[in-house]
């Protein structure tokens, strides 16, 4: 039967009598359907829910239940996209509906336009006013809102030890992040009183702070069940905790006051948990590529310098080539100043010989003088040449960076050095040493 069909084309059927003709199945269920839509407007329904079926054309069909009794029910694909929660086998539930009739079947049904949860009217009311309020505040701004530590030191969790959810979240990270501490907070959250407690430990982790990030959650439940979260005096608790929270409080489609307080809302609890634990695989990853790429440049670096290195030694010789060089320089000089002298004395000799025969005695006697001088003098200056004293038997001693030994004090033994003979250069090393 449609849906919005309220009318029925039969009146109630009158007891049968000889004379009527007789009815088709098919015309006395129409007719029974159009006397309930017009005997039952639209109420509210309480019950379980039962046997919940998603069909594929998107209507859902179920029963409600509760102790003594049920019947069958169908939201057509139209209303049911409303509904802000997925309903769950043995939910408690209100549905909007009117009593109708599955004409083919002959089975009574509800025809359902609504749904809430069980009690959701003043709860929900409450829950729209609190949110409001708080949101007046400024609890629910996103300025306020900090970021999850990317690698947190220690890892709190706000919960109850018998929570399934704890288990969830302590398995995560540990699967996750098994080098990171993790402290649980134990603390009710369902029940009188439930409310004041979570506050209080909230208040107790942020006092200690031991840790750099909290997880605030429990598993799923009816909006009753959850209701501690949904109290004033939690939603302040997070929003003054010092380091960031993360509520994973209920399902993917609970939503509580805490959630929009939190730095971070999860949509479970073990969300939460990966949101606080990146996996230890991504940082060992994180940590081998840099260490690659940092021995990359360590190692261009290396090379660039021992370049540069090789560059620069190839432009200075070693000591002992400067010491050579200046050897060989000064041998040549030495050459070239006695052969200009030599030069210079042939020259003067030659020229007093011929004024010689012009001078008076006495004036030649001034001359032989001064030649005699000059003789000894190029006699001095030969004796000054130091290949002369080399080729005598005598060395000069110098170690390896070309430095002249003049004592034997200046050596040590196995010490290398480096004769210069008149004929070449001779490598020596010290076996002893004696004082004179």
């Amino acid at each position: 039967m449609p849906e919005n069909e309220n009318v029925s084309r039969f009146a109630p059927p009158q007891a049968p009598t000889r004379t009527r003709e007789v009815i088709p199945v098919s015309e006395l269920n129409h007719a029974i359907a159009g006397v309930l839509e017009r005997s039952f407007p639209l109420a509210w329904v309480r019950g379980e829910i039962s046997n919940f079926t998603r069909a594929a054309s998107g209507h859902w069909y179920f029963s409600l239940k509760d102790a003594r009794a049920q019947i069958r029910c169908v939201m057509f694909r139209g209303r049911n996209q409303h509904v802000d929660f997925a309903p769950r086998e043995g939910e408690a539930v209100e549905v909007r509906a009117v009593v109708s009739m599955y004409e083919a079947r002959g089975e009574l049904q509800l025809g359902v336009e609504a749904m809430r949860r069980a009690g959701l009217g003043n709860l929900y009311e409450a829950f729209l006013r609190l949110k409001e309020k708080l949101s007046q505040a400024g609890l629910f701004d996103t300025e306020r809102k900090r970021p999850v530590p990317s690698h947190p030191r220690v890892i709190g969790v706000v919960t109850s030890l018998q929570a399934a959810a704890m288990r969830d979240v302590l398995t995560t990270l540990q699967r996750r992040a098994p080098h990171v501490p993790v402290i649980v907070y134990p603390v009710p959250v369902q029940g009188a009183g439930a409310a004041e407690k979570i506050a209080a430990m909230l208040d107790i982790a942020s006092e200690r702070a031991e840790c750099d990030v909290l997880i605030l959650c429990r598993g799923g439940g009816s909006i009753e069940d959850l209701w501690s979260f949904n109290e004033e005096v939690v939603a302040h608790a997070i929003a003054r905790s010092r380091m960031p929270v993360v509520s994973g409080v209920g399902h993917e489609t609970d939503f509580t006051i805490a959630d929009f307080v939190a730095d971070v809302r999860a949509p479970t609890p073990t969300a939460a948990a990966e949101l606080c634990a990146q996996p230890q695989s991504i940082w060992l990853g994180a940590l081998a590529l840099a260490l690659s790429r940092l021995q990359n440049g360590v190692d261009r670096q290396l090379q660039s310098h021992n370049q540069r290195l090789d560059w620069a030694a190839s432009r200075v010789s070693r000591p002992s080539h400067l010491v050579t060089r200046q050897h060989a320089r000064l041998a040549g000089l030495g050459q070239g100043l006695n052969h200009a002298v030599r030069s210079a004395l042939q020259h003067e000799r030659l020229r007093l010989q011929s004024l010689a025969g012009d001078f008076p005695r006495e004036v030649q006697g001034n001359l032989l003088r001064g030649r005699q001088r000059l003789e000894r003098a190029q006699l001095r200056l030969e004796l000054l040449d130091p290949k002369l004293v080399l080729k005598r038997g005598y060395a000069w001693l110098a170690d390896l960076q070309g430095q002249p030994i003049t004592s034997p004090e200046n050596t040590h033994e196995g010490q290398p050095v480096r004769a210069t003979l008149a004929g070449g250069e001779v490598d020596l090393t010290v076996t002893a040493r004696r004082l004179i």
